[in-house]
């Protein structure tokens, strides 16, 4: 669904500027991304306005990226299994409510995570170089800490998933 949309989208774009500098491919390949990216937050917040859980999912989507943007994470196969999993997700998680000891632990298991794996199978997918990476994963640790003073579940949630896109076990 998205690869067509986006080789669709490409296609207009090259006819309507055929010098432009880059392939249809190319084009196609940045297309899948942003389109992949509105339909994640546009289902998102159209299923939590039935939920009741607006400022949450936004919350969640807010949180997930920052911390997805330096720590990285597993990709799923299809921008479409993408988008299921990932709306269903914010669903599940905006409705996250523990009490303060579940948040401190699911906060520490988010540091654990951020200082074991992060930043994961980022090296195809940044322009940012190997020598930076000692500053994600800082900037990781430091994103999902900010959780010990807020002492949100739906942040400790977020940034739970997200964490656990970071493990990458060898076979």
């Amino acid at each position: 669904m998205i690869g067509l949309l986006s080789k669709r989208l490409a296609t207009v774009i090259k006819t309507t500027v055929p010098d432009h500098p880059r392939s249809e491919n190319v084009l196609a390949y940045a297309i899948s991304f942003i389109l992949n990216a509105l339909f994640i937050i546009s289902l998102s917040l159209i299923v939590s306005l039935f939920t009741g859980k607006v400022t949450e999912a936004a919350t969640i989507l807010v949180a997930y990226a920052v911390l997805r943007q330096v720590s990285g994470g597993m990709h799923l196969k299809s921008g479409t299994l993408c988008i299921v999993v990932s709306t269903l997700g914010v669903t599940i998680v905006s409705f996250a409510n523990f009490d303060y000891s579940v948040v401190l632990i699911m906060n520490a298991i988010n540091v654990v995570l951020a200082v074991l794996f992060a930043p994961s199978r980022i090296e195809k997918q940044t322009r940012i170089p190997v020598r930076f990476y000692p500053l994600l994963k800082i900037a990781s640790i430091l994103i999902v800490s900010i959780n010990f003073i807020i002492n949100s579940p739906i942040l400790a949630s977020a940034f739970l998933v997200q964490c656990l896109t970071l493990i990458k076990l060898r076979r």
